[in-house]
């Protein structure tokens, strides 16, 4: 039996029969989250890492979607972690995924060096020059640059992958320079990007990165990914992402 705290609602995934535990009130996962699930690529085998899980909402996306070995995430928001330990465990999907409620600061000094295949990051997007922080401090946390940094992110992102493992980023456009420059200083060559639209008329929202640890320079510009074709109407290839 799984216990729901005050202001929780369990919401289905649409895949595999898969829920997740949520709370408005908090923070809830976007379609930023769903669109990375969807862009990340795990193998057979491979060993997952996702920084800043918030409610756990990748993990539970990608062992879904993919043929991964095991996913570990980490979240440092004790209430947010707790709520993706519980969304697990609603799944039975405990032998499968951990979740570990400590700093992205120190993920390789908690998983250990050279310890995964791919990490995935939906990380705060926003820095102390963007945008007004929020009020409710969890949303603020996950959202603006309280906790963590960019650099942060891609320095343990970078520490934590194996040689040519894979990191999967979903971020804001206006960062991109100086995501490929972090990328870049530590030893992570992006690979495939891709700008994700609301409209096909309208300037990219966000953007989505691979990256490999000690690859060869090559970086292919993937066709943009229109989200809605008109109002309330999702594109054909988001409702595939979705797995409508």
């Amino acid at each position: 039996m799984i216990n729901l705290l005050p202001g929780e609602r369990i919401d289905d995934l649409e895949r595999n029969g898969y829920k997740i535990i949520q709370n408005s009130d908090k923070f809830c996962f976007g379609m930023d989250a769903v669109l990375l699930s969807g862009f990340a690529q795990v193998k057979t085998g491979e060993k997952v890492l996702d920084l800043g899980t918030g409610t756990g909402i990748i993990p539970i996306l990608l062992e879904g979607k993919t043929e991964g070995k095991h996913f570990c995430a980490i979240e440092i928001q004790e209430e947010s972690a707790d709520m993706a330990r519980r969304s697990v465990a609603l799944n039975c999907l405990e032998e499968k995924i951990d979740i570990i409620n400590g700093d992205i600061k120190e993920a390789s000094s908690i998983f250990g060096r050279a310890s995964f295949d791919v990490v995935t990051t939906n990380p705060p997007y926003m820095n102390d020059n963007h945008g007004l922080k929020n009020p409710d401090l969890p949303k603020a946390i996950a959202r603006h640059e309280v906790l963590c940094t960019l650099e942060d992110v891609v320095r343990e992102a970078a520490a934590v992958l194996k040689d040519k493992g894979r990191i999967y980023m979903v971020h804001r456009p206006h960062r991109l320079i100086e995501i490929i420059t972090t990328m870049k200083e530590y030893k992570l060559e992006p690979k495939r990007i891709k700008m994700v639209h609301p409209f096909i008329d309208k300037d990219a929202n966000m953007v989505l990165i691979e990256a490999t640890k000690g690859g060869n320079p090559f970086l292919k510009v993937e066709k943009p990914l229109i989200v809605y074709k008109e109002v309330g109407k999702y594109t054909d290839e988001i409702y595939d992402i979705y797995g409508y």
